[in-house]
């Protein structure tokens, strides 16, 4: 039986003014950033549904019954404010639902909660993502810093691995793990198992973290699915797809099946 995932976020728009000379013209770009997890996911256990940030807004369910279509849900490089201010309440001031709230009823009655890394994760660049002292955070493994958190690290680090190899989590991915370029520093919570961590020398912060939450799982890598912070070597690496694999088989109890 497949597990349905819902993977909210990892799309962005961009514009640029291009000057030739004299003249100018403007363009605008629509970008995805999960094709990498997309791809892994192809022909496996998962049934995802990939709902980009500007979708979000509206289209992300305003009921608990919404919500439990999906055995897991992955929050990436998305703010909180784009879960808090639908059109209904930033434009026409209308009271509607609060989906962090929904989101941590539905893990704490069972759910599998994710979260991403990137600029608009935990507490994002220039602390703009906003997921501190929210019910999601309640959720989650670990607590979000009060200002930027971003850990730019532009020479690479690789992962040091401090759980057994049998862990679930973990089964199946073999060897030193390529390089990475970032993540987003938070802080455990007690109580949580932490699986992986930066190397000691870049500060030793946590970087794939499971946790429990109620009758739900929770889970946080705090680096990316893909560019910058992930190269293309982790993406094409075989324990790319498996991490992606056994991530979600926790977080939906397939690993105990």
């Amino acid at each position: 039986m497949s597990k349905r995932v819902l993977l909210l976020g990892e799309s962005w728009v961009s514009s640029a003014t291009h000057y030739k000379g004299f003249d100018q013209f403007g363009s605008v770009t629509f970008h995805l950033g999960a094709e990498p997890l997309v791809k892994a996911l192809e022909n496996t256990e998962f049934e995802l549904t990939y709902m980009p940030a500007h979708e979000v807004v509206e289209k992300l369910p305003f009921d608990l019954q919404g919500l439990k279509e999906y055995d897991a849900i992955i929050l990436s490089d998305i703010g909180a404010n784009s879960l808090l201010l639908p059109p209904a309440v930033w434009m026409h001031s209308k009271p509607m639902p609060n989906r962090l709230k929904l989101l941590r009823q539905w893990t704490a009655e069972g759910g599998g909660l994710m979260m991403i890394g990137g600029y608009f994760s935990f507490q994002g660049i220039d602390g703009k993502a906003r997921w501190r002292n929210t019910p999601v955070e309640d959720a989650l493994p670990v607590t979000c810093l009060p200002y930027d958190d971003r850990l730019e690290i532009p020479e690479g680090f690789s992962a040091k691995i401090v759980a057994a190899k049998d862990h679930p989590i973990l089964q199946g991915i073999d060897g030193e793990w390529p390089l990475l370029l970032g993540a987003n520093e938070v802080l455990l919570k007690d109580g949580a198992e932490v699986l992986a961590t930066l190397p000691d020398e870049e500060g030793g912060h946590p970087l794939l973290v499971s946790g429990a939450y109620g009758e739900g799982r929770s889970l946080v890598w705090t680096s990316d699915i893909g560019p910058h912070w992930v190269p293309g070597e982790f993406i094409e690496w075989p324990g790319y797809n498996q991490l992606w694999k056994n991530c979600l088989s926790w977080l939906t109890r397939l690993e105990s099946k």
